[in-house]
């Protein structure tokens, strides 16, 4: 008999076991129901198609940030009345090149509020488009733009005064806001012509206008979603 009890014994505390197990499952499967496919996202890598919403900060050549989506960064930057520009997340097709020359996002500005969109060059949204590829939620990534060094134009005396600049005024390492188009012949001839706000930097003056360079080497990126594309 006292065999028989101790196999009972043991047999009892074996199902306690599993219904405690079983209890603990259906915890665990009520809460990864409750928290839908968002699980599944967190492990989840761009791929190539895939449309990412992402957090960006573009620099220029001395590593001042130009335009960021971190309000951390534009705080910081406007506390010190150094000018910076607010974005909001953009959407970015993973390893897409993008069709045009640029792409317009509407932008914030400490003296302008909300009334400017920045001009994205083709070169830094495919640096951003291909740097995305493998990274998952969160992540974040130092990409480089590798013709940033070509993004240089001579401007002269009559283009900058079609953007409010008098020559006489410039000093080398001014930084100016411009307005570019996608057309820059057509924005030399036609004052109506849609164009939107970029960053540059003055690199040399002389008699023939002002050298500008509108090019940032790197941008920081980070995932804020991914929608796969199926």
């Amino acid at each position: 008999m006292g065999e028989k009890k101790q196999k009972e014994k043991t047999v009892a505390q074996w199902k306690k076991i599993v219904v405690v197990g079983a209890c603990v499952l259906f915890v665990v499967l009520m809460i990864v129901s409750g928290m839908g496919s968002s699980w599944i996202s967190a492990f989840a890598v761009a791929k190539p198609g895939d449309v990412a919403v992402i957090d960006y900060t573009l620099y220029d050549a001395g590593g001042n940030p130009i335009v960021t989506t971190d309000q951390n960064i534009f705080k910081q930057v406007t506390s010190k009345g150094n000018f910076v520009l607010f974005s909001k997340q953009i959407p970015v097709t993973s390893n897409q090149s993008l069709p045009n020359t640029l792409l317009p996002v509407q932008v914030y500005s400490a003296s302008s509020g909300w009334a400017n969109q920045f001009a994205i060059f083709k070169p830094e949204y495919d640096a951003m488009s291909s740097g995305i590829v493998g990274m998952k939620v969160n992540e974040q990534k130092r990409v480089i733009i590798p013709s940033s060094i070509t993004m240089t134009q001579l401007w002269t005396p009559e283009l900058l005064k079609n953007n409010g600049v008098n020559l006489s005024n410039l000093n080398v390492g001014d930084i100016i806001p411009m307005g570019v188009g996608e057309n820059p012949e057509e924005m030399a001839t036609n004052k109506s012509s849609v164009s939107y706000m970029r960053i540059g930097e003055v690199s040399r003056i002389s008699p023939e206008g002002a050298v500008v360079d509108f090019g940032y080497p790197t941008a920081d990126i980070r995932i804020v979603s991914i929608n796969k594309n199926n």
